[in-house]
């Protein structure tokens, strides 16, 4: 990093299946990471649909930031800043569980709202992306999935609905592997949330934020995914040859599969379906995967 100006600094990023510890020095131009981890905390299973994060959860999401928070000390980080999002911006208890981070860690959570969690999604993306041409960037949470339009000129839309794959995981009863009535039910699910978001859209360029799409790209590589500003193009018969083996794969196969993490053997096939809908509903041609997303929005965010 070429400026003098630096903070040391953590970011906590708490999905509703996985939390994410970025920490990092970051200037008003650059960032420099020091440690990265997640852990699949799972925070919306077994309830997110009920609106409650379950006991069990709660114990899971106290217990990785505890150890997060030991990190940072360790790291002598200057400020934390730590966001919540779907599945604790739904939950009736979410200030339960706020309350009792805080006692344990002194840890403030912010819970953002799904337009706020966008923005930060784009600012993430624009560290290691230029858009040249209007694109789509998605990002696919357990609880929420973003959607957000954008050219050279900034965003032109965006929207977070409630179609994340915890959600649908727990929505329906899915077969082993997924069916053609499963594939369908979960098309049409989509559909029914997002509604005519997409009708009328002129977009060719698909940008997939971090999370599945990384998983995508370590499968199809066979190699780890860690360049943190650089995004990087999918082949598309490669990728399209990797969503159909998700979508028809046991979940043994996916266990046994070396890139394809604990939280998502589960839930891959939806995140694979959620991407091949996305790609026929807009005629998307090209198709890139970034490291970066909210929490490297929010490094954005500390100048």
């Amino acid at each position: 990093m070429h400026e003098k100006a630096t903070k040391k600094v953590a970011v906590i990023d708490l999905g509703t299946n996985t939390f994410n510890l970025l920490i990092a020095y970051v200037s008003k131009t650059d960032f420099k990471v020091i440690h990265s981890e997640k852990d699949g905390v799972a925070l919306g299973m077994g309830g997110i649909n009920q609106q409650i994060i379950t006991q069990d959860a709660f114990e899971r999401g106290i217990k990785t930031l505890k150890k997060f928070k030991e990190i940072c000390e360790e790291n002598q980080v200057e400020e934390i800043r730590a966001l919540g999002t779907s599945a604790l911006r739904d939950a009736k208890n979410s200030k339960d569980f706020l309350n009792a981070v805080y006692s344990e860690t002194a840890i403030k959570i912010e819970i953002i709202s799904g337009s706020k969690e966008a923005d930060l999604i784009y600012k993430g993306v624009s560290w290691s992306y230029n858009f040249d041409k209007t694109s789509v960037i998605m990002d696919i949470g357990g609880g929420s999935t973003e959607f957000i339009f954008a050219d050279k000129t900034g965003i032109l839309d965006k929207k977070s609905f409630n179609i994340g794959v915890s959600r649908i995981y727990q929505e329906f009863a899915f077969q082993d592997p997924y069916s053609t009535v499963n594939i369908d039910e979960i098309e049409a699910f989509l559909e029914n949330q997002v509604c005519d978001f997409f009708e009328n859209r002129n977009c060719e360029i698909l940008i997939g934020a971090s999370g599945s799409f990384e998983t995508f790209y370590e499968m199809i590589h066979n190699q780890r995914f860690i360049e943190h500003k650089k995004s990087m193009v999918f082949p598309n018969d490669a990728l399209n040859g990797i969503l159909d083996w998700i979508i028809n794969s046991t979940h043994e196969e996916r266990e046994e599969h070396p890139y394809i993490i604990p939280i998502r053997r589960k839930m891959a096939p939806i995140a694979a379906i959620k991407t091949k809908w996305v790609m026929k509903k807009l005629g998307i041609k090209t198709n890139f995967v970034t490291p970066c997303s909210l929490k490297e929005g929010v490094l954005k965010e500390f100048y």
